[in-house]
């Protein structure tokens, strides 16, 4: 992965920190365009690669500068020449570099920590709050600065909190600016990004569309581009940016896997031609139901939607004569995220997505959110007039209800958890609850239980509703829904839906659990 030359001010090096994604959502907050890229990127061996970057970001790491196999950094490349800001183990590392003592504090600090020294005159402090409060999550501390460290910053227990180079625009700070707990971290990355990098704060989505629609322009001429549409934000954004770039030679592509929500398939291919796309909608049910037959295990199931749809997507592809480019909807959490700072990361679960469509048709892929974060890629939505109702929606995952049937799938089950999926989003919808939810849904349990249904006894289906709040997927917590409306959505589901007598809620949060069961 390659910074992008032309927009790219602030270049965020990743160390491994579960933080890092926070710091590129929060410059990219104040209009400034970053990149993150691993710590040992090989385009640290080209100095062309930098010609537009203001100023460089290290992050924070579960690592320890102390450890045989710590990470490196080339530091000599920048600095005196490209400000820097070294966060948790980049201050450390730093620290340690130049002579410094690091050592394990005596125990981890982790949590809310108040600053009571702050540097007067500090540009990197500059309207921050005298005792403004912090957030610390580290297991070692800077004991000793070299001679030509300036502290600039302390707390309570952490003398080093902050610190400065002589001679050089490079700082370190022992705390996360980029989390919320950090309540005046947003003012400190404006001081870094905006004062001392000067970075012009130009990056919005009205800048976006007009940037991104030319480049398509450019790039695709007059050459057509098939999409595969799938009813949510991500492909939905995708398609509008490419036929505002291209106009017919844009095909899109709706499958109807028979796993989608009740009367989904029908609404969204309404949709999307009231936005003048150019879509065709292919109804291939039994075809999905037959490749999941008897099938029980989630990742199986994945995968074999997952191969039935690259056989439905291309068969409708090939119909068009002349096509070169296959259009995407990736968006920058999937690029970060196959970029792994220790080598490849464990599958937790497969992504369902068309991989292998690319090679299999001899096409070049076209990706224009892929420099995007999900709140970003509504965000541009919302300047290219797309429909609330589409960029408000859930995130739904790519296997559909399958995963969410936790035993083999047949219409008859699928139609069940239609019909209780139905019930508890309209319902979302109608008590003014849908917004406060990042993703809802119901799930069919392969267990049965008894139950009394007008004086007699039944054995029947469990479902289980679940509803999350998130950022980004990453991490969730269940949401706290009232309990009049859980009990006027259970009754509506027993009394009308047929084959269920049991509702329950699921209340984990992930992790350890994460958001579908499969």
């Amino acid at each position: 992965m390659k910074p992008n030359n032309t927009h790219t001010q602030i270049l965020i090096f990743d160390f491994g920190s579960q933080y890092t994604q926070l710091i590129a959502r929060r410059v990219r907050e104040l209009n400034v365009y970053c990149e993150i890229l691993p710590f040992n990127s090989d385009i640290l061996k080209d100095a062309s690669q930098f010609e537009h970057v203001k100023g460089i970001i290290l992050s924070g790491s579960p690592c320890s500068v102390l450890d045989e196999e710590a990470p490196q950094f080339p530091l000599e490349q920048f600095q005196s020449k490209t400000p820097i800001l070294g966060v948790c183990y980049g201050a450390q590392f730093m620290a340690h570099q130049a002579g410094g003592q690091v050592q394990p504090s005596a125990t981890r600090e982790y949590g809310r920590a108040n600053l009571h020294f702050i540097e007067n005159g500090s540009p990197l402090f500059k309207n921050i709050s005298a005792d403004s409060q912090v957030w610390m999550s580290h297991g070692d501390s800077i004991t000793n600065i070299p001679t030509n460290f300036e502290i600039l910053a302390s707390t309570e227990s952490v003398k080093v909190g902050g610190f400065k180079i002589a001679g050089q625009e490079t700082y370190g700070i022992q705390f996360h600016p980029e989390v919320t707990h950090t309540l005046e971290g947003k003012q400190l990355l404006q001081n870094f990004v905006v004062d001392i990098c000067g970075c012009a704060q130009n990056w919005t989505p009205d800048s976006f569309v007009e940037t991104t629609v030319a480049e398509l322009k450019a790039k695709l001429g007059d050459d057509k581009v098939v999409l595969g549409l799938s009813g949510g934000v991500d492909s939905s954004v995708a398609a509008v940016l490419l036929h505002k770039a291209i106009g017919k030679n844009l095909y899109a592509i709706f499958v109807d896997n028979g796993l989608l929500r009740k009367d989904e398939f029908e609404q969204v291919l309404e949709s999307y031609k009231g936005m003048g796309l150019n879509v065709t909608g292919v109804n291939s049910k039994e075809d999905f139901y037959a490749v999941l037959k008897d099938v029980k295990d989630p990742e199986q199931k994945r995968k074999a939607i997952g191969k039935k749809f690259i056989d439905v997507f291309q068969a409708e592809a090939n119909k068009i004569q002349g096509v070169k480019w296959l259009g995407q909807g990736t968006i920058y959490p999937d690029i970060i995220e196959s970029v792994s700072v220790k080598g490849p990361s464990a599958t937790i679960k497969s992504h369902h997505n068309v991989g292998g469509l690319p090679e299999k048709m001899d096409l070049k892929v076209v990706e224009p959110l892929n420099t995007l974060f999900k709140d970003e890629v509504r965000r541009v939505g919302k300047s290219l007039n797309i429909d609330p109702k589409i960029l408000g929606r859930h995130p739904f995952p790519g296997p559909g209800l399958a995963i969410r049937i936790l035993s083999d799938i047949t219409p008859e089950k699928v139609a069940i958890l239609q019909e209780v999926d139905a019930i508890f989003i309209n319902g979302l919808k109608t008590s003014g609850l849908y917004d406060d939810v990042w993703q809802a849904g119901a799930m069919l349990l392969p267990v049965q239980s008894v139950g009394v249904m007008g004086d007699e006894r039944t054995y029947e289906n469990v479902v289980a509703l679940r509803a999350v709040h998130s950022l980004d997927g990453m991490t969730a917590d269940w949401v706290h829904l009232p309990y009049e409306f859980l009990a006027e959505t259970s009754n509506k589901i027993i009394n009308q839906v047929k084959g269920v007598n049991r509702v329950v809620y699921d209340i984990s949060s992930k992790p350890p659990a994460t958001i579908e069961w499969e």
